[in-house]
């Protein structure tokens, strides 16, 4: 069995330009690395909070 393609919500692209983000709690406590995909056709971001995904983004 294969991953599904990951397709944009928005308007079905399935390329994307993947970029990584941190952001603090609200008391700066703890910190939440993400896995950011923007679409490269309407720019919608996607996001993915740790590595446990249908999806393979290496």
């Amino acid at each position: 069995m294969t991953a599904p393609e990951l397709a944009c919500p928005l308007c079905g692209c399935t390329e994307f330009q993947q970029e990584q983000s941190r952001q603090d709690s609200k008391w700066g406590f703890t910190s939440h690395t993400m896995t950011l995909l923007i679409c490269v056709q309407c720019r919608y971001v996607l996001h993915f909070y740790d590595r446990h995904s249908i999806f393979d983004f290496d």
